[in-house]
């Protein structure tokens, strides 16, 4: 497979509110925490949860509904961690995607590494079958932990993401 995601079992701490769903992601999970993995190409890219993927939260979850509908034929994401940076022109190619990626920064300087292993080619639903695993950790490590939200709409589309899967 080109593209997978290991989404471990990081530790939580305790957050009573936060202003939406990345602010809790970022309050509860410190930095040393276990990270989610993404392999690409058999590239391996660290994702802290507490940074990058708290910085990815309101770009990920309307790409995964995005690439859900059936209408759907080609989008980019600009993904803007400074440790997590790249641009990812996603492709529907029959029930698959094509991920044409320019990849800025990553934890381990893999930029070339990842760049020289090309395009990941992933079935649709693997690709949110993957993503669905991180998201399904924070939905309920906020759930667990009962943190209200100012703003849920990015929690509640998770949650009807992770319902459809």
């Amino acid at each position: 497979m080109s593209f997978s995601i290991q989404a471990g079992c990081p530790a939580v701490r305790k957050c009573a509110s936060a202003a939406d769903m990345a602010d809790a992601v970022g309050e509860m999970y410190s930095s040393d925490a276990e990270d989610a993995i993404l392999v690409w190409n058999l590239v391996p890219v660290r994702l802290p949860y507490g940074y990058d993927l708290a910085a990815l939260l309101d770009d990920l979850v309307p790409l995964l509904e995005e690439i859900q509908r059936p209408e759907f034929s080609e989008t980019e994401v600009f993904w803007g961690s400074d440790t997590f940076s790249a641009e990812w022109k996603i492709v529907r190619e029959g029930e698959s995607l094509r991920i044409q990626a320019r990849w800025h920064s990553t934890l381990g300087n893999y930029e070339s590494l990842l760049t020289e292993r090309g395009d990941a080619v992933v079935r649709t639903r693997t690709f949110v079958d993957e993503w669905a695993k991180v998201l399904k950790r924070i939905v309920s490590d906020i759930e667990a932990e009962a943190v209200e939200l100012e703003d849920a709409d990015i929690f509640l589309r998770a949650k009807a993401l992770l319902a459809a899967v």
